[in-house]
């Protein structure tokens, strides 16, 4: 649109003072699951409370959470009839273990190429720095057409625990018309996506026991259960040959996937030898009846994420354990809830393990999944966008993680979440030499220039 000329030449103009605020904002190690790195969380949330006062935004403020806190703000200029949009992100990052991996320190950034190193810069300082850009370029200029509330927590590394209930108890301050959350990615450096959806999470540890302590195989062995064989059989149970759970009831709420949402999911460009790579796998394996990206991005799983049982250091041992222990996650899709996989699973174990043993179900982590409505405004605008700046028409996907507070929003809040970002499959996200591409860097912020100037049009 011509009236945003001003915006996006403003944000190329002043491009260099953005790389500086993010140089600056990569500089504080606000790791959010360290304890000694408290001090430069709150040092972290004061950063991005200053910015955005700096900025124009009102009523900014950093609210107390039972973690770290959450930074608000918000801006009116729109006017009383104008939507509301909430912006949510984080400012905290993950640790950078393991340290030697790393090329150059991972808080003092360095750019190589057209990539800046540094822990958060793709997750998610940099994606921050682009909307504010963005947003500071509307203001100086045309200003945006939507009113905007803001919302960047500093525990989303540690699964957000203390979010939902802020949230709850904080619902009638966020209220808005449709959250953009700014935590998201693309499929390739010119294969934009917009995701309209996220799987949900159950995570639970199981634990078996048989004798009282720890015993002589020789000796005992023959005379009580195993609890490794026993947990064994029941976990490789869970599942049939074919990769289809098998737990009572487990697919019965499943929502199916429409025609035209799988006929949209065939146009992502990563196919069977993209996984393959990835992965490092001689072979695919999942649920028939669906292809690879389906199964990953729209269906629901179930996986062994550990198993522990008696002696697993170097050389023999001849032990009969007393106990073992496994950790099972499910990624869950409409309209499937933790509470009811939960009582699958449990029934599944009532039958499943012997009365030789005793055994224990305890519910690590929950997140409902969250979808969005396809023909929202906020989901259609999304799209409009990302095509004005990448010149194609974005997939509109989904992801396979899980984010819990796209489920809080439309749970609490009763509005649906559009995930917009740019961080990049090979971004080392989590991992050591994280980085941000800057030419997608720069690209988002126009994404978000058009984003904030045509919503709802």
């Amino acid at each position: 649109m011509p009236e945003l000329d001003a915006a996006l030449q403003y944000a190329r103009k002043n491009r260099d003072r953005a790389l500086d605020q993010l140089t600056a904002f990569l500089r504080i190690p606000s790791i959010s699951m360290l304890p000694e790195h408290q001090s430069d969380i709150l040092l972290g949330a004061e950063w991005v409370a200053s910015r955005l006062q700096g900025m124009g935004v009102g009523d900014v403020e950093i609210m107390p959470t039972a973690g770290h806190p959450v930074v608000y703000g918000q801006w009116l200029g729109a006017g009383p009839g104008a939507p509301t949009i909430l912006v949510y992100g984080h400012y905290d990052v993950q640790p950078v273990d393991p340290l030697e991996l790393w090329k150059s320190p991972p808080f003092e950034p360095d750019r190589r190429g057209e990539n800046l190193y540094a822990r958060g810069a793709s997750d998610m300082k940099g994606q921050l720095i682009a909307f504010l850009h963005a947003f500071e370029s509307m203001l100086q200029t045309v200003k945006p057409i939507v009113n905007l509330k803001f919302l960047i927590e500093g525990e989303e590394e540690t699964g957000s625990p203390s979010l939902e209930a802020f949230l709850a108890k904080n619902r009638d301050r966020f209220a808005c018309d449709a959250c953009l959350n700014i935590d998201g990615s693309i499929l390739g450096e010119n294969d934009p996506m917009v995701t309209y959806g996220v799987r949900g999470l159950a995570y639970f540890e199981i634990r078996v026991r048989a004798a009282a302590h720890d015993l002589h195989s020789g000796l005992f062995g023959g005379s009580v259960e195993n609890p490794a064989i026993a947990m064994a059989r029941a976990i490789a149970g869970m599942r049939d040959a074919e990769g289809r759970v098998t737990l009572p009831g487990f697919y019965d709420p499943v929502r199916p996937l429409a025609d035209d949402e799988r006929q949209e999911l065939s146009r992502m460009p990563h196919g069977d030898r993209w996984w393959l790579e990835q992965t490092g796998a001689p072979a695919l394996f999942g649920e028939p009846g669906f292809n690879v990206n389906e199964r990953v991005l729209a269906r629901p799983t179930l996986d062994i994420n550990g198993f522990l049982s008696g002696f697993t250091g170097v050389g023999s041992k001849t032990v009969l354990p007393a106990e073992a222990m496994a950790k099972v996650s499910m990624r869950l899709v409409p309209d499937q809830t933790p509470e009811q996989v939960r009582r699958c699973l449990r029934a599944y174990l009532e039958t499943a393990m012997p009365a030789t043993v005793t055994w224990e179900l305890i519910e690590l982590a929950h997140s409902l999944p969250g979808i969005a409505e396809r023909s929202s405004p906020a989901v259609q605008t999304a799209l409009l966008a990302m095509e004005q700046v990448y010149g194609k028409r974005p997939v509109l996907g989904r992801t396979g993680g899980t984010i819990p507070i796209v489920a809080m929003i439309q749970n609490i809040l009763k509005t649906d979440s559009v995930l917009v970002g740019f961080g990049l499959p090979d971004d080392n996200l989590h991992a050591p030499n994280e980085k941000i591409h800057l030419p997608t860097f720069q690209r988002g912020t126009e994404v978000f220039i058009r984003f904030l100037g045509t919503y709802g049009q």
